[in-house]
């Protein structure tokens, strides 16, 4: 196993952990030397104007960025007690223990059971009654149940925007993860889906971790529990996100908060 970030002092409650974490492309800094540890089952929200980093930070910790050429990294990220680049990783495994959803949904040209079901069949389940019991409680988890219920064998992609959003967040609960991030998976969504989706996040932060690049502040400060700000691809501040939002730190916090920037 990997050097275990627990005996550096990361206290058991954290789920994630970074060590003096950069990233690179080509000779491009996007992130810069980030020490940050998120807390299990809770909302971290990820705050910063465009190309702060915050994606890159998502896609490091699932190894996203292992597809994209140029693409390297010093420091360290831990899962747990383990380093998500250590040579023992499995990197299908690691990507269903850290879930992504990303800013446009995507959904499978199946239909709304097909979708859910798609990843547990890949995994070798087959039978009917398991997949059901899967698909039912994934949708149910993503806030979307009640909506699709009676039409599983419809098309997803008749699914309004919100909904197909809310589909791929089940497409993923249906993995069983440990984590799921989400990169602005409201920014194309009207305000009632955009409350669908909050409503969902709250209730999941119940039994998973959730790393949450908002659509907005306001997002950030009605789901978040803790919240880490991020400026040219450096982390200015982290904290609780009342802290955050009505006692920042540090001056550049407050300006972006207040609009100055952003």
């Amino acid at each position: 196993m990997s050097a275990s970030w627990k005996g550096r002092g990361m206290p058991e409650k954290d789920k994630i952990g970074l060590q003096n974490f950069s990233s690179f492309y080509g000779d491009v800094l996007a992130l810069k030397e980030i020490n940050l540890q998120i807390r299990s089952r809770q909302i971290f929200a990820l705050l910063g104007p465009a190309r702060s980093g915050k994606t890159t930070l998502l896609k490091s910790i699932n190894r996203l960025t292992d597809l994209i050429f140029g693409a390297r990294h010093t420091g360290q990220i831990f899962l747990d007690e383990q380093d998500v680049f250590g040579p023992e990783v499995a990197l299908p495994e690691l990507r269903r223990r850290v879930g992504m959803v990303f800013d446009l949904p995507t959904p499978l040209p199946l239909s709304i059971f097909d979708n859910v079901a798609y990843g547990p069949r890949l995994k070798g389940i087959s039978q009917r009654s398991r997949l059901e019991e899967i698909v039912a409680k994934a949708l149910k988890s993503a806030v979307l149940w009640d909506e699709v219920k009676e039409r599983l064998s419809s098309s997803a992609l008749r699914l309004s925007g919100g909904q197909q959003q809310r589909l791929c967040i089940a497409r993923v609960l249906a993995l069983e993860p440990e984590i799921i991030m989400l990169d602005e998976p409201c920014s194309g969504l009207d305000p009632i889906s955009t409350a669908s989706i909050e409503e969902s996040l709250t209730l999941l932060k119940k039994e998973y971790t959730i790393l949450l690049v908002p659509h907005n502040i306001q997002q950030a400060s009605r789901v978040a529990d803790r919240v880490g700000f991020f400026l040219n691809g450096e982390l200015i501040e982290q904290g609780a996100a009342e802290q955050i939002f009505t006692r920042p730190k540090d001056k550049r916090t407050e300006d972006y908060i207040s609009g100055k920037f952003g």
